[in-house]
This record gives structure tokens, C-alpha cells and sequence, in this order.
């Protein structure tokens, strides 16, 4: 539908224009605009000056209220007011939460708003309301600002347009891999980790050295992140360089942890420095629900000892236990150990947004400083030029005293006749007007004539400065060496908190070692619940089911054992002994657990030994031989391993004796009771499919299958649970895939094995 634009009268009378176009079309556009808001105006930042829109206008806002650092502090309600009713026109709490994080040294590593009262802490604790809490600039803020009065920046008109603020900050330092920057967008987010201040400016000034530098060269400077909470970041050399030539990756950051030791051959581990944006309560919960569910078996028992520093206490289940070895286990099951990422998508000084690698936004940050110093330096000779005007306007007056106060005294228009006697501008006449009459000393007019010489020979340093650019460069340099000393590695503020260190080679911890065996009888019911009796249970007769359950399998295991559950699915699952549930009351479903479709049913439970071959086959006849390691799997989902045709499912699943050899036979036995054996090695070995042809149906389909030996010869399991051979069963011998015949006598009605 093409756009029209139709007239119309409101109720006042006035013509109002009503467009008329497409839904769709109008939709996107509209929210095309509010995409491209979002992008720029609130989820990334400037690469410039590291700092969104919301974090700008409160530094700035801060600076307009002269909350210096050196100054008093203001209620922090007072500042969010500021923020939002002159520049921000979002909620008040949002605001509040952005100049909280400033404040907060866990969540930036570079503070810059200084806070007095509770902002929050480290255990996840929100700061308290902003009625109560006050707030001032920092240094490192300040440093930001630094010449925003000078004509740095561009400023803008404010929302509602009765004032302005600035596009971007001057940045003394590099904030925005100082203190990093995170957030989403619309089709596109950013995460960027903190550096240490002194490491960027050593990669900026060999930048400035030499343009062309490699990232591989930037990283002997930058020797990776440098979270405020400190912890080991343990990404190899090869992912790191890749990820900041890209501008993608990530980085494993661990816990920093010691030993202490407690005598008589015990100890305990002592967690100093935890992960970046962990939450230590939620972190301790965590490890406790482990421990209780003993998915931690090698520890016994955390805690908390922290005062200002932190201070977590591991004991473990065991001295001898090696402490790496435990450690090990924790970071792999806990946020001890967590992966932060790198998306450096960023702003560049054009609006659009980019991924940039590390040297791309170093020399964005240095092209930003040289802007500044170009425009600061021009503002300064306009000022420079201004004033020498003034000057020399003084320097005619003093050479000319006696007339400039004839006519100041006795003409109408002293003014125009100054300029027209000594060709002054209108600023000189308008200057020896308002000069003071203490201003004539003789004093006075050598101090100008020394000001005089003194700008003049500073315009021509600045003209030469504007005019060389290599020059600039060396400024640029000089300005940064002085950040750098603010920032000093030997300081509290510039040291750096995160160790960079390979990620230590340890053994993989025995669990066996560790977790205390236990006899256990693991009981499944026919309906699927499952729970786990102290004990190997002699009569299993006396176990009770729920109304209308029944037993299903009985499993005579150790608590450090692992369950294998094969499903009608065709899926293995895995489950810890350990972790079942008791045998008080029923048990739990299994579905609880494993993710079962309600219309699947176990097939097989059995003990992963590990080195086995295991016969798997469906109800349509196919089957085939699987190695056991093939099967484990470590999540709910389970291992797809057979996959049955459609309108069949998995039947059997039995462990093999052995290796498969010439002595192996496979003895198959059919729905319609027909017996087949032929030789197991024309089974093939595979880790996942449908299998080949068993035997052959007209009606039903496979019951049961089973792997035997020619010496131990083929054995079946009766109703009254006794094991009874099959002498003759050289007479069921036939080719794969065949009918087979009616099985001999005295074989189960149920057409199993047992």
C-alpha cells in the first residue's frame, strides 16, 4: 500500500495528518529507531572514553555540582536528581544502580564516584536506598574530565533541549579496557573484562612507537585481564592472543587458594580471591548443596571466615587427600572456576558499532587523544591571541599615558577616540577603559611586557606543535607517562590484582579414594522409582513397592559405583550410587533424574565395569555389539546408542563375557517362540545405529537375545529362579536373520533368559 496522507479535523478545529501505510513496514521501522537507540544511547560504549551515555551524564552532572574529590560529599538522591532531571529522562533507580557500580571496587577496577555509606558488597547485597548513601568524584574521574572546558569535545543539546552535555570525555586513560564495560543490546551485546591502567598505557606508548605493532608485541605489555577481585586467569597464551586479535574469546579465571597446615597430618584450603562477578554467598550455597548431595566427595565440610577480605575454609573428607588433586575437582563443579567472555563490540568514533581486537582500540583511544590535544591547543592560542590583542592595546596606553587620560577625561566618546587616534580595536578600547587606575604603576607595565614575550614565545611552541605530528605524538606520550605514575604498579590502585598462569597439570582425582564405600542394593521398580537400601539385601522379597507396582531390577552395589540404565528409547543413561535417593518410602521416579519420555520404560540396569562389550537390539529384529565405554554419558539427555526402526523399541541389553571370538555364540529368540543361535561375530561393533537383521518375523518380533560361550554353553533362568542349560542347542544352529525354530522344551513362557 502506497502512502497517503489524508487531512482530518480534530474536536478544536485543527487540521490533524494521519499517514497510511503499511502495518509491517511501519512496525519495522519504528522498531529500527528503537534498535538503533538501544545500540547507541544504553548498552554499548564509546571506545573513546569507555563509558555509556548513563555513566557520562552522571560524571558529568557530578562535576557540574563541584563534587570534587578534595571536596565534600552529597547525598547520592540529590546527584541521581541531577542526573535525571537536566540530562537522563530514564527512572531514578536505574541511574541510582549505574552510579552504584561506579562506586563499588569488586565490580570496576578504576572506582570513580567515591562513596560514603553502604553501596552493597561482594556477597551479592544491594547498596542501601540513595536517601542514605553519599557520593563525590574520584581522582581517576576527574582524570577523565580533565580539559572538558578547553573545547576537547563536541557537546550536544540536552532531551529537552535548555542545555547541553558533552558527546565524550576528554579520558586521560584508556577506561574503557581499564574498567571494562558489559551489556546487551538489540542483536548485539558486549563484554569486555578490566585491565590494569599501567599495562595499557605501556601498549599505548609502544603503539606510538610503532603503529604497526602485532598484537602478539601489545601482549608482552597487556598480559591479560585484570580483574578488581584478583583470582588466576588460566587461558593459554594461544586462545588469549587470538581472542584480543579478534576481539572474541574468552578467558578461565580461578580462585586464588593456600593450605594451611593444622597439625598432626591435616589440613585445610584456605580461598583468598574468588572469580569476577561471583556472588560469594551464592558461591558457598552452592558448594554446600555438593557436599550434602555428596557430588564433592572429597570435601567435608565449608565456611566462611571473611571480615573485609575473603576468607572461605575447605575442609577435606581426608588428609590424605592431595589438596591440588581436591582443588581440581572443586573449579571443575563450581564457580570457583568461571569463563568470562570477551565481545569487545564497541562504539567507534563515528556512532557505528564494530568488534574491535586490542590494538584496533588502543589506536582508537590514541586517535581520540589526539583530537583532544589538537583542539585543546587551538583553544589555547585563541586565548593566547585574545589576549596579546589586550596587550598590546596596554602596551600603546603606557607608551601614550598622558593622552590616553586627556581624552578619557574630556571626550564625549572616549571610546571611538581612542581607536581613531591610536588604531585600536574595539576590544583594546573597550580593555583601557575598564583598566583600574592602580594598573598604571610602572610595575604593572613590565609585568606585561614579561606576559607579552611569555605568550607570544608559547604560541609559536603551540603553532609548531600543530604543525608536526610527530610532535603531537611525543606530547600525547608525555601525558601518558604522567597517568602512569598516578598508576604506578607498586601502588594499591595501579598493582595488579589477577595472576596470569598456566593451568596446572594434576592427576585426575580417584574418587574411589575418596568417597566411602558403602554396600547399597539399588531398587527398581517396574513403574520406574528408583532408591537405594543400606546393605546388600538378602530377601528381596520383603522389599515393598507402591499399589500397583511391582519389582523391576535389583542391583547389589557401592556407593562409589556408577549406574547404567538402558531405556526402550534406545538412550544409556548414568547415574552416581551415591547420589540416589535413600530408602525411606518409595524412592523417586527415574524421570526425575534422566530426561525419559513418559512412554519409556527401563530396559536393562546394570554396573559400568567399563571394558565390556554390550549386545544391544529392538523388538524389530536388529542388533549389534557396542563397546561399554561407548555408552557412559554425563548429562540428563542420555546417549542415543540404538536406534530402533519406526514402531519398534529397545529390548535387549546384556554385557558380554569377554572379547567376541570364534567361541561366542549368539542365541535369539522371537515373540512367536521361534530359537535361532549362529555365530556372535557376525554381529558387527558400532558405537550407534539400527544394527543388522537377527531374525526373521512374520508376526511379533524379537523377545530376547542373549551372547554365550561354546564351553559354558547356553543357559536360561526359570520361574522359580533356577539356572537350567540347553543341552541340545547345536540344533538350533542356523545363518543370521533366519526363522529359526520352535524353542525346546521347558523353555520360559515369557521367552526370556533371564
Amino acid at each position: 500500500m502506497a502512502r497517503t496522507k489524508k487531512p482530518k479535523s480534530d474536536s478544536e478545529g485543527q487540521p490533524e495528518e494521519i499517514v497510511l501505510e503499511p502495518f509491517d513496514e511501519a512496525l519495522s521501522q519504528r522498531y529500527l529507531a528503537y534498535a538503533l537507540s538501544t545500540i547507541t544511547a544504553r548498552a554499548l560504549p564509546d571506545v573513546r572514553d569507555g563509558l555509556k551515555p548513563v555513566h557520562r551524564r552522571i560524571l558529568y552532572a557530578m562535576r557540574q555540582m563541584k563534587l570534587n574529590p578534595s571536596g565534600g560529599f552529597k547525598k547520592s538522591a540529590k546527584v541521581v536528581g541531577e542526573v535525571m532531571g537536566n540530562f537522563h529522562p530514564h527512572g531514578d533507580a536505574a541511574i541510582y544502580d549505574a552510579m552504584v557500580r561506579l562506586v563499588q571496587e569488586f565490580s570496576v577496577r578504576v572506582p570513580l564516584v567515591d562513596g560514603q555509606g553502604n553501596f552493597g558488597n561482594i556477597d551479592g547485597d544491594n547498596a542501601a536506598a540513595m536517601r542514605y548513601t553519599e557520593s563525590r568524584l574520584t581522582e581517576a574521574a576527574q582524570m577523565l574530565l580533565a580539559g572538558i572546558d578547553e573545547d576537547t569535545v563536541d557537546f550536544r543539546e540536552t532531551y529537552d533541549g535548555e542545555g547541553s552535555e558533552p558527546a565524550v570525555l576528554p579520558a586521560a586513560f584508556p577506561n574503557l579496557l581499564a574498567n571494562g564495560a558489559s551489556g546487551i543490546a538489540v542483536g548485539m551485546a558486549t563484554s569486555i573484562p578490566p585491565h590494569n591502567v599501567a599495562e595499557l598505557i605501556d601498549a599505548s606508548l609502544h603503539l606510538i612507537k610503532t603503529p604497526r605493532a602485532r598484537t602478539e608485541t601489545l601482549l608482552k605489555y597487556v598480559k591479560g585481564p585484570d580483574f578488581p577481585t584478583g583470582g588466576v586467569c588460566i587461558e593459554d597464551a594461544a586462545s588469549m592472543e587470538e581472542a584480543y586479535a579478534t576481539g572474541r574469546g574468552g578467558f578461565r579465571v580461578r580462585a586464588r587458594w593456600k593450605t594451611e597446615d593444622l597439625g598432626r597430618g591435616r589440613y585445610h584450603v584456605v580461598i583468598t580471591e574468588i572469580p569476577y562477578q561471583v556472588q560469594k554467598s551464592r558461591l558457598i550455597e552452592k558448594i554446600a548443596e555438593l557436599i550434602q548431595s555428596k557430588k564433592l566427595p572429597a570435601v567435608a565440610d565449608i565456611r566462611d571466615e571473611s571480615a573485609e577480605d575473603i576468607r572461605l575454609i575447605l575442609e577435606p573428607r581426608s588428609g590424605n587427600i592431595d589438596a591440588a588433586a581436591m582443588m581440581e575437582a572443586v573449579f571443575k563443579q563450581t564457580d570457583l572456576e568461571s569463563r568470562f567472555s570477551l565481545n569487545m563490540n564497541v562504539l567507534g568514533a563515528d556512532g557505528a558499532p564494530r568488534v574491535m581486537g586490542l590494538r584496533d582500540v588502543l589506536q582508537a583511544y590514541l586517535d581520540h587523544r589526539k583530537v583532544v590535544l589538537v583542539r585543546r591547543t587551538k583553544f589555547r592560542l585563541d586565548k593566547i591571541a585574545r589576549r596579546l590583542e589586550i596587550l598590546d592595546g596596554f602596551l600603546i596606553a603606557y607608551l601614550n599615558l598622558d593622552e590616553v587620560i586627556r581624552i578619557i577625561r574630556f571626550e564625549d566618546e572616549p571610546k571611538t577616540e581612542l581607536m581613531r587616534t591610536f588604531k585600536l580595536s574595539d576590544v583594546q578600547a573597550e580593555a583601557i577603559l575598564n583598566m583600574r587606575l592602580r594598573s598604571l604603576r610602572k610595575l604593572e607595565e613590565m609585568e606585561i611586557k614579561t606576559e607579552h614575550k611569555e605568550l607570544k614565545s608559547e604560541q609559536k611552541a603551540l603553532k609548531a606543535l600543530l604543525k608536526s605530528d610527530d610532535a603531537q605524538w611525543k606530547k600525547i606520550g608525555e601525558e601518558l607517562r604522567e597517568v602512569r605514575k598516578i598508576f604506578d604498579p607498586k601502588s594499591h590502585l595501579g598493582r595488579r590484582r589477577t595472576e596470569i598462569a598456566d593451568a596446572p597439570e594434576v592427576e585426575d582425582i580417584d574418587l574411589d579414594v575418596l568417597v566411602e564405600k558403602e554396600p547399597v542394593t539399588v531398587v527398581i521398580s517396574e513403574k520406574g522409582w528408583v532408591r537405594s537400601l543400606k546393605g546388600h539385601v538378602e530377601d528381596t522379597a520383603g522389599i515393598k513397592y507402591k499399589d500397583g507396582d511391582k519389582q523391576g531390577f535389583i542391583v547389589p552395589a557401592m556407593t562409589g559405583d556408577k549406574l547404567m540404565l538402558f531405556a526402550t528409547n534406545g538412550k544409556f543413561y548414568a547415574l552416581d550410587v551415591a547420589a540416589l535417593p535413600g530408602g525411606r518410602g518409595h524412592g523417586e521416579p527415574i524421570r526425575l533424574m534422566v530426561d525419559m519420555g513418559n512412554d519409556d520404560a527401563v530396559v536393562a540396569a546394570f554396573l559400568y565395569e567399563g571394558g565390556r562389550k554390550i549386545l544391544v537390539a529392538s523388538t524389530s529384529g536388529h542388533g549389534f555389539i557396542v563397546p561399554e565405554k561407548d555408552c557412559i554419558s554425563n548429562t540428563r539427555k542420555g546417549k542415543q546408542v540404538l536406534n530402533a526402526p519406526a514402531g519398534a523399541e529397545a529390548v535387549v541389553c546384556r554385557p558380554t563375557p569377554g572379547e567376541i571370538g570364534k567361541n561366542h555364540m549368539l542365541a535369539v529368540v522371537g515373540d512367536n517362540k521361534k530359537f535361532l543361535v549362529f555365530p556372535a561375530s557376525e554381529l558387527p561393533e558400532m558405537s550407534r545405529g539400527k544394527g543388522v537383521a537377527l531374525q526373521k518375523y512374520q508376526k511379533g518380533g524379537l523377545s530376547d537375545a542373549k551372547v554365550f560361550t561354546k564351553s559354558d554353553g547356553l543357559t536360561w533362568i526359570d520361574r522359580s529362579g533356577r539356572t537350567k542349560a540347553i543341552d541340545e542347542w547345536k540344533a538350533y544352529l542356523g545363518k543370521r536373520a533366519q526363522a529359526g525354530r520352535i524353542a525346546p522344551r521347558g523353555f520360559p513362557a515369557s521367552k526370556k533368559f533371564g
